[in-house]
């Protein structure tokens, strides 16, 4: 069974003279580290929040996504939120509180959790990320790696099953880039979550990929190991 899957996904954005997607089925399974990639404006973005319901772009679709089999639109909204991450391009659209530690409880505080719970796996998390040292600053104090770092922490707080990453180094210099995807790897093979990730930095992902998807003009023209 895929964790994930597209079927005969095609999408129009409104006034749009072409489509963003034009029937893209691609299937992504449990464990799998998956690179997309392609030229700018080949529809990577539009299919990543196609995963996401919260993220949904406002336009014309045909097809459906599946998660667990089951049509993504059909996911309760909580189930949603907890068991797919979204890591965007810009670390500051993310955070919502003032205070790091805070942030990493957001979330969970926000799926109804209880204290005792939420207290240990912000320790966790603080622990495996290694932010002890910024634990009470406030988010504005930190740099954009390390912001870009507690979004994905305060994700994995909620267990996710799925993590998709969208050019999440963007807006990072290159060793704070090279640290951050050295961290989505590592949860990969320590946690076993299920990672899709867009990235410029190809060099730094393509050879730990175990299935690569390659999109031109809002299709899947390429796809296989690395």
């Amino acid at each position: 069974m895929a964790l994930l899957r597209f079927e005969h996904l095609s999408f129009s954005y409104p006034l749009a003279d072409t489509r963003a997607l034009d029937d893209v089925s691609l299937a992504i399974h449990k464990g799998e580290y998956v690179v997309l990639c392609g030229p700018s404006g080949c529809g990577k973005t539009t299919l990543l929040r196609h995963a996401k319901p919260g993220l949904l772009p406002v336009g014309a679709r045909t097809g459906e996504t599946f998660y667990k089999d089951a049509p993504l639109s059909q996911l309760p909204e909580l189930t949603a939120a907890a068991e797919i991450g979204f890591v965007q391009q810009n670390p500051d659209n993310q955070i919502v509180t003032d205070k790091v530690w805070h942030e990493l409880a957001f979330g969970l505080e926000s799926l109804g959790y209880d204290n005792e719970t939420i207290r240990l796996r912000v320790a966790e998390m603080a622990s495996y990320f290694g932010i002890h040292q910024w634990f009470y600053k406030g988010v504005e104090e930190l740099s954009g790696g390390q912001k870009q770092l507690l979004n994905l922490a305060a994700i994995m707080a909620m267990h996710p099953s799925l993590l998709i990453l969208d050019e999440p180094t963007s807006q990072l210099d290159p060793i704070a880039a090279s640290d951050f995807l050295e961290t989505v790897k590592k949860i990969n093979r320590d946690i076993g979550t299920t990672v899709i990730i867009t990235e410029h930095r190809l060099q730094d992902i393509i050879p730990y990929a175990d299935k690569v998807f390659v999109l031109d003009k809002g299709t899947v023209f390429l796809e296989g190991r690395p």
